[in-house]
């Protein structure tokens, strides 16, 4: 069962209370995940136990996301402010510098984690801010207009939706690439806690200055893009490779902007790869998470090949 973790962090007011909502599964090197703006940590659902079979997992809701309590006043929805929170979540779970994965806002997180010395590894799937301003115009648009949606359609209509494919693919087929085979209450809850985000607007204004120029010396970074990501294209991949040419950079056949439902024996296999699973070897693609029919195994020349992400 998630559970709720409370904590300081300083604010031009002084020490302030910050409330974080997480799961926390298995046992092992710490594990922490970070969900994309407008999710809750239940986006990492699919990949959960495998993860946890290896790693001690936290999944956690971002602060002004999911059932996270919202940053106190102050406080901008920024990377300068919610890094130190989340080091001090960290610290309040009796974790040090654990491995972090994120998606989208989250892989941006996690990066900006590597930077700041509180990661010993980072796996960003379809991270945001390798965007060109036209990318980031048409992303941001289409966040809006989801966020739009939820929070215009009644809670009954949006259960009702949710019962068939068609209303499955409406409400969520813009971040996924197999939308229809989401379950009624995965999507409901979703598509709930994207209209109750305390923190959309805010983050979302922090993003317009944000194109993500700074590499990650000194910590393993793995870079993953969905080959069927309509919300970050999947050739930013090449632009955030350019940036980290320190970094693995792995397709996900496939997948869209939130892979973990996709395609998760992937995904969760990329995870453990990049903060060095399984006893430093990679995967065999017969054993353990196994992988998509037709796709390439992490750690190949073809799913690292940068000019094809």
């Amino acid at each position: 069962m998630a559970a709720e973790v409370s904590f300081t962090v300083d604010t031009p007011r002084g020490p302030r209370a910050l409330s974080v909502r997480y799961e926390r599964r298995g046992g092992g090197e710490p594990l922490l995940l970070l969900h994309g703006i407008g999710h809750h940590w239940q986006a990492w659902e699919p990949v959960l136990d495998v993860l946890a079979g290896e790693r001690d997992v936290i999944a956690a809701d971002l602060p002004g996301f999911g059932a996270s309590g919202a940053l106190p006043d102050g406080l901008a929805y920024e990377a300068a402010t919610v890094v130190p929170a989340l080091g001090a979540l960290c610290a309040a779970l009796g974790v040090d510098r654990p491995h972090v994965a994120g998606n989208s806002l989250g892989g941006l997180l996690a990066l900006e984690m590597g930077r700041a010395g509180l990661a010993r590894s980072v796996t960003a799937l379809s991270p945001a801010g390798f965007w060109s301003e036209g990318e980031r115009r048409y992303a941001f648009a289409t966040l809006r207009a989801m966020r739009l949606g939820s929070r215009a359609l009644p809670v009954p209509l949006i259960e009702r939706l949710s019962r068939s494919a068609a209303g499955r693919v409406a409400l969520t087929g813009a971040v996924y690439a197999r939308p229809a085979r989401r379950s009624p209450e995965a999507v409901v809850a979703e598509t709930l806690a994207l209209r109750s985000a305390a923190g959309f607007e805010q983050t979302l204004a922090a993003g317009r200055g944000v194109p993500y120029r700074e590499d990650v010396p000194g910590v393993p970074v793995t870079i993953a893009w969905g080959t069927r990501d309509r919300l970050l294209l999947p050739r930013q991949g090449v632009r955030a490779r350019g940036v980290l040419p320190g970094a693995r950079l792995v397709r996900l056949p496939g997948c869209g902007h939130v892979p973990m439902h996709d395609d998760p024996a992937l995904v969760a296999r990329v995870v453990l790869d990049g903060s060095g699973g399984r006893a430093g070897r990679r995967a065999d693609p017969g054993r353990g998470a196994g992988r998509a029919p037709g796709a390439t195994a992490p750690g190949t020349p073809a799913a690292e090949d940068p000019a094809h992400p």
